[in-house]
């Protein structure tokens, strides 16, 4: 079997993939616009909000793992079906973080108001009645749920053989169920869990799992690699490869949501602080500080009245507890699982193998 740096990525296999699914959203959207400008003019709010949010950014991680999946299963690049696909995926994301900001509390969203705040802002500028805050939670909620129905409706009708499509639905639904029971997990921990036990690590261990390192490679692949007919051997191969790859970026994605720089994360400083996350970098800090260092960093995770003046500390904490290069060092072990993993993997000719090995690079090298 070749090594996976055998051949260096092309910029343009990655950027062209990109480019269809944009395309794909971009035509889906003008549908969809048509079809709710005759339910009522008063929805064009809606409208725009949606499509500005899927078209104004996003790396496209899991439409490229989709692709890139089927295209080692031997999928034809010229097939246009599959760019619809994986854009289908696209719509599920876009509801998980339209939810996930609401739930998050979250003000921005790649550097932009997230969709709560939005329409907010619309009840506030238009001088509503009633309780704007509500108002823009209820919208929000709904406009995930719609985002929700539409990566069903596009990943149904996207225009890959009937078979096809029926083979790879039970992967496509279980990628949904995962990522929302995920999602329930994390936010049941910061009521529920208590982060000085020992069950903590395994706790945030399974929330890393199901609500990312699943749903961001090892789902899309196999999505992909169904919709092309492959086998067993290939499936399995890639959750071999993916898994791992997805822990790891969801670390460093935890990473940076303690210690990013908001011109990189699109967030604010410390985002994952003010929300209170559990993650497993929050795991083992508890674990590396002594007693009454852990029980403040624990007191004043989320807290209502945390300050800005107050993350450095927290961040400090951490940084001193060791967690962080704990984390590091785990990222890099599991991209040496994952790149062995690659290597074996028995992908059809072609450049899939290259590719995945440059997602892999873009997903989990990010700096601070």
């Amino acid at each position: 079997m070749p090594s996976s740096t055998s051949r260096p990525a092309s910029p343009i296999d990655v950027e062209a993939v990109r480019e269809r699914v944009n395309a794909a959203l971009a035509e889906f959207m003008d549908g969809q616009t048509v079809l709710l400008s005759k339910v009522s003019p008063q929805l064009a709010p809606a409208t725009d909000a949606l499509r500005e949010f899927l078209l104004d950014g996003g790396k496209r991680l899991r439409p490229a793992f989709c692709y890139w999946g089927w295209r080692g299963a031997g999928g034809d690049a010229r097939t246009e079906g599959i760019a619809q696909a994986a854009a289908a995926l696209e719509l599920l994301q876009a509801s998980a973080l339209v939810h996930d900001d609401l739930m998050d509390r979250s003000d921005t969203r790649r550097g932009l108001p997230s969709v709560h705040r939005r329409f907010e802002a619309l009840h506030r500028e238009s001088g509503w009645r009633g309780d704007r805050e509500q108002y823009g939670a209820s919208a929000a909620l709904l406009l995930g749920d719609l985002l929700l129905i539409w990566c069903d409706e596009l990943f149904n009708r996207c225009g890959l053989p009937a078979e096809r499509v029926l083979a790879a639905k039970p992967a496509f639904d279980l990628m949904r169920t995962e990522v929302m029971v995920g999602q329930y997990l994390d936010v049941l921990e910061p009521v529920a869990g208590d982060s000085a036990d020992a069950g903590a690590l395994e706790r945030a261990q399974t929330v890393l799992h199901y609500k990312s390192a699943k749903y961001t490679i090892e789902r899309p692949l196999q999505v992909g690699a169904l919709l092309a007919g492959a086998g067993p051997e290939l499936v399995d191969a890639y959750s071999a490869f993916g898994l791992p790859l997805g822990e790891a970026f969801q670390l460093r994605d935890d990473l940076l949501g303690v210690f990013g720089d908001p011109a990189v994360t699109g967030k604010p400083a410390g985002d994952d602080l003010r929300e209170g996350k559990r993650t497993l970098l929050v795991a083992h800090a508890m674990l590396g500080l002594a007693p009454t260092d852990a029980r403040h960093l624990d007191s004043r995770l989320g807290a209502a009245d945390l300050t800005s003046e107050e993350i450095p500390v927290l961040r400090s904490l951490i940084e001193r507890s060791g967690a962080a290069d704990a984390v590091e060092q785990r990222i890099d072990v599991l991209m040496q699982q994952s790149m062995a993993a690659l290597d074996a993997a028995p992908l059809a000719d072609g450049p899939a193998r290259s590719v995945l090995l440059a997602l892999a690079e873009a997903a989990t090298v990010r700096k601070y």
